[in-house]
Formats: structure tokens, sequence, C-alpha cells
């Protein structure tokens, strides 16, 4: 009994399953395209406007290319001459609607990011979203004829309008969630802001203070500034802002402290800046950059060129997109500086100077990184007189006065975290005998080695 049971349960469970793969890949390219076809059809039956281009519109044709290009990729079609294209043109639509919604999302988000100077952003990003709005115009055409050269119906029921109405409403929510001081805010802010200090570190390397010409872009691209090194640091705001809204202020943009808001508004435009970069390069590098030796590779790469200006895509990832993540974390860096020094754990603590040779050039380079890698305040204190330990030459000028004064002990006072590191390393005389040749650091201290 419980055998037929058992029999006839796996019968029924088989039974849609065999129903399913019994469709040819014909029917189910129909499927997997219907969706897709349709927000084709809605762009190409009206004149682009920005309008039409909703963060709703976007992220309904994300998805239906990705699932179009995710089946297609599955049957063969990167490697069949009669499908490629089709293949090539579901992954354009997906990462070029990707990044117009990210781009969607800064511009309806601006007021609420509190920016410094923020109308010449504004501008570049109109600039670049319609840059977007157009590419999709172009391709969604192709799209249209190539599926009608692939014998694939188009869609009866087409999208309105209406069906993408814009995020923005007449009406705001109140706020009436408010906030407790957390017990370890000032902790958290600590790490928030020295991880800020370490992402603008890496982006100031790029000297991005103007825009690039394309010859220097071309140099730079996929060479230094690549997906893979982008989708990282996007990571890592991702995570700065995660950590932000549940350590520091729950829900983050109603944040009950001013400099929070604008810190946090910093931060958050520069991840959907990041975001937006990233699928803009991993378009140009899988399919516009190098796109492989065969001949049907080249032609797709060619018409892709075509619809999406390769010289316009480098532009708007670099001069826009890039430009300002390195100019809204330049903008930040006084005010994390400000929000650190306001949080930190303020100690003071007396080492003895360098043997023999005093602070000369190393020792004082040693502290100098170490100050400079929490990004703290810390002072060598001389009596009244007070040095910036961040600075080799403020540490030189301390130097000189320690060794005219024949002084064996000084006082550092400030960040704690760095107070810990100076003493370790004063503890192995900053890193040198006494004849000034350098000795192997601590292992704590080795990020010393790395900057």
């Amino acid at each position: 009994m419980l055998m037929r049971f058992l029999s006839a349960f796996i019968k029924a469970k088989r039974e849609p399953e065999t129903v399913e793969t019994s469709r040819s890949y014909a029917e189910k390219v129909n499927i997997f395209s219907q969706e897709y076809l349709k927000g084709c059809l809605y762009i190409s039956q009206f004149k682009p406007s920005s309008a039409m281009f909703t963060k709703y519109f976007y992220s309904a044709m994300t998805s239906s290319s990705h699932l179009l290009e995710d089946f297609l990729d599955s049957q063969g079609a990167k490697s069949n001459k009669n499908w490629y294209l089709y293949r090539e043109l579901s992954a354009a639509v997906r990462h070029l609607s990707s990044a117009g919604y990210f781009q969607k999302h800064i511009l309806n988000r601006l007021e609420f990011y509190n920016l410094p100077e923020d109308r010449k952003f504004k501008e570049e990003g109109e600039k670049t979203i319609s840059f977007l709005n157009s590419s999709l115009a172009r391709i969604s055409r192709i799209v249209l004829d190539e599926a009608n050269r692939l014998s694939i119906p188009q869609p009866e029921n087409l999208y309105k309008p209406d069906d993408f109405p814009d995020i923005a409403t007449g009406d705001m929510l109140p706020s009436d969630i408010h906030d407790g001081l957390k017990q370890e805010e000032k902790k958290n802010i600590v790490k928030i802001a020295t991880d800020f200090l370490d992402i603008n570190a890496y982006f100031e390397e790029f000297g991005l203070f103007e825009p690039f010409d394309m010859k220097k872009i071309r140099k730079l691209v996929p060479e230094k500034i690549n997906e893979v090194e982008i989708r990282t640091y996007e990571m890592r705001v991702h995570n700065l802002q995660s950590y932000f809204d549940t350590y520091v202020v729950q829900g983050g943009s109603t944040a009950r402290n001013t400099k929070f808001r604008q810190f946090r508004g910093l931060f958050s435009v520069v991840l959907h800046l990041l975001q937006v970069m990233g699928r803009l390069l991993h378009f140009y590098e899988r399919h516009l950059h190098d796109a492989g030796y065969k001949d049907i590779y080249k032609k797709v790469k060619t018409h892709l060129a075509f619809m999406v200006k390769t010289d316009t895509l480098l532009d708007r990832t670099i001069n826009y997109a890039l430009y300002y993540v390195c100019y809204f974390l330049n903008k930040g860096k006084d005010l994390a500086h400000e929000l650190l020094n306001e949080s930190i754990e303020r100690k003071e603590v007396k080492v003895g100077i360098p043997k023999d040779r005093g602070f000369h050039c190393r020792p004082s380079l040693l502290v100098a990184k170490i100050v400079n890698h929490y990004g703290g305040e810390v002072a060598l204190v001389i009596g009244p007189d007070r040095f910036d330990a961040s600075s080799v030459l403020d540490m030189q000028w301390a130097g000189g006065k320690i060794q005219q004064e024949k002084i064996t002990e000084v006082v550092f006072e400030g960040d704690n975290r760095s107070l810990r590191d100076i003493e370790l390393l004063a503890s192995v005389n900053y890193a040198e005998d006494r004849m000034g040749k350098g000795i192997p650091l601590p292992k704590e201290l080795q990020y010393l080695l790395s900057k």
C-alpha cells in the first residue's frame, strides 16, 4: 500500500517536468523574450525623454534582460553565430539599465544628500543619464529588428507610461522614530571615519582634479581602473554605509546630527557612483574592449560600439563617476577628521627617544606613518610646546629641540590607537640600531612597510 502511494506520488511529481522539458527552444526563447521586448517597444514607441525612464522602468528592464541573457547563455547562444548578437544586446540592455537605475537614484535623492556645491554635479548627472537613455533607445530598435529576424513574435500587450510611475509623491511620511544615544556610538564613528579616510587615500592616487583626455583614459582603463578594483571599493563603501545605519543612526537619512547627515550623504553618493562605474566598466571590458579574435565577435563589437558610443561611455565613467567619487571623498576628509577627533579615546604616553641619533628622518617618518594610518590627532609635547606627530617636518623640529635640551623622554598625547603603536615602536628603538641601521619591525607594525 505504502509502495503504491510512493509510486503514485513520484509519478505525479514528475509529470509537470516532462511537460516542461518537452517545450522547444523556440517556445522558451519566446517566453523569456516577452517582457524584455515589451520594454524595448515601450522605448521605441515614444520619443525618449527622462520622464519615461523611471527607477521602476530601469528595474523592469534590468530584470527582464537578465533573465533572457541567462536563458540564452544556458542554451549556448554565446557560441552560436545566429544568436550571438541577440544575446549581446540583452547584456547591453542589462548593464546600461542597471547603471541608469543607480544614476536615477542619485538624481532622485540629491536634495537629501546635503552635498557641497551640487549644481554642477547635477548637470553632469543629467548628462550621464541622457547618454544612458539614448543608448538604450538605439539598442531597442536593433533588438526589435533582431527579434523579427529570428522570428520571435512581438508581445501583444504593450506597456503604458502609467505602468512605471516615478518614485516621488506629493507626500512625505512623518519622521517619528527617534534614535537614542547608543552606548558605543563613539567607537563606531571612529571605525567609520577611519575606513572613510583609508578609502579616500586609495582614490587620491589617481590625481583626478580635472577631466582626463581620452588618451589618458584609455591608458587607465582597464589597466589601473577596472571592474574588479571598483567593485572591491563599492563593497567597502557599502559595508561602511551598512555599519553606519546599524550602529550609529538607524535609518541613516534622518540622522539627528547635522554632521552625521552630511557625512552619510557623502559616502552614500560615492557608493551609487561606484555602482554606476562598476556596470559601465563591466560592459566596456566584456563587450567593447576585447571581444575576441573571431570575425563574428569583431562584427558584434563594432555594432555595439555604434549603438553605445565607446568614448562617451568612458568619459562618463571617468570624468563623471570617478571624478565625483574623488571629489566627494576629498570633501569629506575634514568632516571625517572632525568626527574622528570628537570620538577617539584620548590618552598620553611617555616614551624614550631614539637612542644616540634622536628623531632624525627615519624614526620621524615611522611615527608620522602610525598617526596617519589611524587618522586621529596626536601631539608630541615638550613642556609648553606641541608638535604635530602626523608631520615628519614637525617631528624633526621637535627632534632639534630634544637634542638641544638633552631630553631623554617625551610625551605623546591623543588618539589611543596611535599611542599604543608608538609605544611598541619605541620599545624597539624606533626600528633601528644605535648606528641608525634599520631593524625588523614587530609584526603588529608591518603595515608601516606598505605605505
